[in-house]
């Protein structure tokens, strides 16, 4: 029994961590589906973006509360796996607590001191958050864009990490109280642990502690396996990728839109008169799309953006296009990209290769009613916690339409037509332009 325990240990782990790589890969494999984009300048204040933002959680706290409740969470999970470290330990060498066996006695009871009460507080944030989100029904938690699958992850989430903190405060707890028996040798420090159980335990037999303490233990382990691979379906795919979208993030000045380098070319010929016209050779000279229309014609990094996406909301609740009623959520842009390029994984994983499936990003998932809804005042951007940009991708898809579908608004056309006729975007003669000032 106690070499098959270990050797059932072995195979979940294995399993589990497989198959999370698996998962992994293949949403890197997604990722680079999208065009090539240079951002491997200034990598000091990009490290620098890394800790203040992904690590210290630098833009979480301009909504105190969430962002309080986040922190704790946050906190709570790094911290707590030192705990889980000690499982895994176990595990493996079928032995009890062995790092309260090696380390000092002060030293671990004050890591499990730690490790308990930032269990519990792990155990209230996440309480409070599925309040917010299904009592108080916080309105950018229950917008409709997050109608169905995305409501349900979240509510899911929340309860897989109740359930993870409050089994690991019932395994310390019966722990702790066979050790007060002398069955199992005393180390570890649990005050919230033994406060919530002590009653509870104590009138249980050594045999039903024994129970309760190993399935407790193997439930956590196996819901951090569950929960590690969970994160493929979920929106807590920000959990990983945090760190790389941060670092990756534009340091452009947020109003600074990139320009095609194409179209700067061309310009640059008309305006100058002694510019060679064939200086640019025929495979350059017209690219094979501007602007996009389909997930795939997106850099890696607005794709690495969209698998970041928390669905937190901040960017709808900053949209002025929003707010007045359009139909325009940046959060949504950002989860349609992320389904369009899933869609497109999975029709590569059962073809070998990509089936056309008659689908694209434009028109099937992002209509242009809602691109064009856009003011491009970037409040998106600067709201977002962790340098999403979902306004780069409404740029790019715009680009589509004005220069390969010819497709903007009339008052886009109007406009340009005047700055072309009249060098200005009113539709009066530049001869005009002075009138103002006469009287």
């Amino acid at each position: 029994m106690y070499y098959l325990q270990r050797i059932i240990f072995l195979i979940l782990t294995f399993a589990g961590i497989g198959l999370f790589v698996r998962n992994i890969l293949k949403i890197r494999r997604n990722i680079l589906l999208g065009k090539a984009e240079n951002r491997s300048d200034n990598s000091l204040l990009r490290w620098q973006l890394v800790l203040r933002i992904a690590i210290g959680q630098g833009k979480m706290l301009s909504r105190p509360i969430s962002g309080i409740l986040h922190m704790v969470v946050y906190i709570g999970f790094v911290i707590i796996n030192i705990e889980l470290i000690e499982i895994f330990v176990d595990g493996i060498l079928g032995t009890h607590r062995y790092f309260g066996k090696v380390l000092p006695s002060s030293i671990y009871n004050l890591t499990t001191e730690t490790v308990d009460i930032l269990s519990f507080s792990v155990l209230i944030a996440v309480a409070i958050f599925f309040i917010r989100r299904n009592i108080i029904k916080v309105p950018r938690l229950n917008s409709k864009d997050l109608l169905g699958w995305p409501h349900k992850d979240g509510n899911l989430i929340l309860i897989i990490e109740f359930l993870m903190m409050l089994s690991l405060l019932i395994m310390n707890a019966a722990d702790f109280t066979l050790q007060k028996m002398g069955i199992l040798h005393s180390c570890g420090f649990f005050p919230i642990s033994t406060f919530l159980f002590k009653n509870l335990f104590s009138s249980f037999s050594v045999e039903s502690l024994h129970i309760w303490q190993k399935s407790a233990w193997w439930f956590h382990y196996m819901g951090v396996l569950f929960f590690l691979n969970y994160l493929y379906f979920s929106k807590h795919l920000h959990i990983i990728f945090a760190f790389p979208n941060t670092y990756y993030a534009n340091l452009h000045q947020k109003g600074q839109i990139n320009n095609l380098e194409f179209i700067t070319k061309e310009v640059k010929l008309l305006l100058d008169p002694n510019a060679d016209p064939y200086q640019i050779s025929p495979e350059e000279s017209v690219p094979e799309k501007l602007g996009a229309s389909e997930a795939t014609d997106l850099s890696w990094i607005q794709l690495l953006n969209a698998y970041t996406c928390t669905e937190c909301g901040r960017c709808t609740l900053s949209c002025p296009a929003n707010l007045t009623g359009k139909k325009l959520s940046p959060r949504k842009i950002m989860m349609d990209v992320r389904d369009r390029i899933e869609e497109i994984g999975r029709n590569m994983d059962k073809n070998g290769f990509f089936l056309d499936d008659g689908k694209q990003l434009l028109g099937d998932y992002i209509t242009t009613e809602e691109l064009w809804a856009c003011t491009t005042c970037n409040a998106c951007v600067e709201a977002c916690p962790l340098l999403i940009n979902p306004l780069s991708i409404i740029i790019d898809m715009r680009r589509y339409l004005v220069m390969e579908k010819t497709a903007a608004p009339n008052e886009l056309n109007t406009m340009m037509s005047n700055i072309e006729n009249n060098k200005a975007p009113w539709q009066f003669s530049q001869n005009d332009r002075a009138n103002w000032s006469k009287e």
